[in-house]
């Protein structure tokens, strides 16, 4: 059992010295941390290669196979449709992702505060809510790229919005492009999406990454508890990722309604964007 490897420089800068010290510990080599098969580091790029170079064993773990088993489901012919429901507070962290989706899915659900920066490109009022201006032309051009395929992609009719994130804060549901001056959006409305398509009980496969709102306060928690509620209760394939997803879930005890619960979240987010993965690549090689 080693310290944690990031504490040497030589790991993340995927050194082979740091590579050879470790590879004299052992025999054969099993990577089992899909969570990090994204980074080309040590542990994860340079030692495997160095077990092949020297004749050693080297393999997946079960929670590594399972996790590519289940995404290649997505990035295959998945069931249709297909629906991906993305949320989280940037959405720049999932620009590339959004561009992914948009050549595969049926159908795109836009939530969280990256909405506003959507809504906001569209003109909408937002308030207070989060925004990032710089990327007004990347999702407008994100949009037309869905109309463009036929590719429904919604944002929020509504949404809970209060002057600031605190369990007594006064709230109100607003439309989500009129939020008022001096209030944030800080979680989806009941309204939800405007329309009935993307929560349709016919669709085969989804995938869901990322909060509809600041879920970890009560009075904002309803969003996503309605949408992990909703697919976990569908009878379609269902994928959740990303650290938030997976502990909305799990404080929910809706655990046993999703067929893959991914731990990866930035691993699982560059594996849907058809990336190749380090980790995952140099295994594959073997």
């Amino acid at each position: 059992m080693l310290e944690n490897l990031r504490f040497d420089p030589g790991e993340e800068g995927n050194d082979r010295a740091f590579a050879e010290r470790l590879a004299d510990l052992a025999d054969l080599y099993v990577d089992d941390a899909f969570g990090a098969v994204h980074r080309a580091h040590a542990s994860v790029a340079a030692l495997p290669a160095l077990m092949i170079e020297r004749g050693r064993p080297t393999a997946a773990g079960r929670l590594l196979q399972r996790e590519v088993e289940a995404l290649s489901t997505l990035l295959g012919e998945p069931a249709r449709p297909y629906v991906a429901v993305l949320g989280g507070a940037k959405v720049s962290d999932k620009l590339a992702t959004i561009g992914s989706l948009v050549e595969r899915v049926d159908a795109l659900l836009i939530g969280g505060a990256m909405a506003f920066t959507f809504i906001a490109a569209e003109g909408g009022e937002i308030g207070d809510s989060l925004v990032e201006p710089d990327r007004f032309e990347d999702v407008r051009a994100a949009k037309a790229r869905a109309l463009e395929r036929g590719v429904l992609l919604e944002l929020p009719a509504d949404v809970v919005a209060a002057p600031e994130m605190s369990l007594d804060a006064p709230r109100r549901t607003v439309a989500a492009d009129a939020v008022p001056r001096g209030q944030m959006g800080l979680d989806i409305g009941r309204g939800a999406w405007r329309s009935s398509r993307g929560s349709s009980p016919t669709r085969k496969t989804v995938l869901w990454n990322g909060p509809m709102g600041v879920f970890e306060l009560e009075p904002f928690s309803a969003g996503t508890r309605g949408v992990a509620t909703a697919i976990a209760g569908s009878e379609a394939f269902a994928v959740a990722g990303g650290g938030d997803s997976l502990a909305a879930v799990k404080r929910f005890g809706l655990e046993d309604g999703f067929d893959h619960l991914s731990t990866g979240g930035g691993a699982s987010l560059e594996f849907l964007e058809g990336r190749e993965l380090p980790g995952i690549a140099i295994l594959e090689v073997r």
